[in-house]
């Protein structure tokens, strides 16, 4: 599990116990009050499926394992020094020299982008291909998002109407006024529930999918910019100098300090 979830969820889930204890609240009643938890994780998650396709439920699980996960690790510098390794074998001994060199590129589409300028793909045609394969790749990852971030609408929604179905059982037994207390108190447990889970559950775990997917989007349109530039035979040097815009400025300083060293 991703370091950041692992922390802030059980932290987010503590929290709120904690808080409920210091205001006087029985954290006992949140989980002991089965209507209201049935109406807001029932409820919430039979609206989303009814939002999305069947297909897009189906792979739920595969969305919520992605968001407890770190993700694929991506080290920017090293990717670009391995593109302005090419680069120089390009200017050196041709583009041809690097059909052999692509077998050994682990990143598949890093490999189909050099195996394609290898072809003598026209380089228009080649961006365009490469822009493609980004662009559906987006499109997929958005499905996961909308699928959480839906949760998380749906959620406080379901809370409003299990405080109501509590409050008209409340009304219902004002001639017991010993009940009044306790029966409003449970009313709003599915309150609670609705909003944690859709601040501190769905919405969170939608902005950690989209966060993933931006670094996997930015990662592959360096490497669209590198592949260009070798099929481009542009220097190495200026390729370099391009490439580390990516990089964040302290670490742009420690690349020319360890070149200078």
């Amino acid at each position: 599990m991703e370091k950041g979830t692992l922390i802030g969820l059980p932290v987010c889930f503590l929290a709120m116990i904690v808080g409920a204890v210091l205001k006087g609240a029985n954290p006992v009643a949140l989980f002991t009050n089965a209507p209201a938890m049935i109406i807001v994780f029932v409820g919430a998650l039979s609206a989303t499926m009814i939002s999305m396709s069947w297909k897009d439920t189906a792979n739920f699980p595969k969305y919520f394992k992605k968001a407890l996960s770190p993700g694929p690790e991506h080290d920017t510098r090293e990717q670009i020094e391995q593109i302005v390794t090419l680069t120089n074998r390009a200017r050196t001994e041709g583009l041809l020299a690097l059909d052999e060199e692509a077998k050994n590129i682990e990143d598949p589409f890093f490999r189909r982008g050099i195996q394609m300028a290898v072809d003598g793909t026209d380089p228009q045609q080649l961006a365009m291909a490469m822009n493609a394969e980004v662009k559906a790749l987006q499109e997929r990852h958005k499905i996961g998002q909308q699928w959480f971030t839906q949760a998380g609408i749906f959620a406080p929604t379901f809370g409003i109407i299990g405080a109501v179905f509590g409050l008209m059982a409340v009304m219902a037994k004002l001639d017991d006024p010993s009940h009044l207390g306790s029966g409003i108190a449970a009313a709003f447990v599915a309150t609670f529930w609705g909003v944690f889970l859709a601040n501190g559950v769905f919405l969170p775990m939608a902005n950690k999918l989209k966060r993933l997917s931006g670094e996997e989007v930015a990662s592959m349109k360096l490497t669209i910019e590198g592949v260009l530039a070798i099929q481009a035979g542009t220097s190495p040097r200026v390729v370099e100098q391009s490439l580390l815009a990516h990089l964040p400025p302290a670490q742009r300083t420690i690349e020319s300090d360890d070149k200078a060293a």
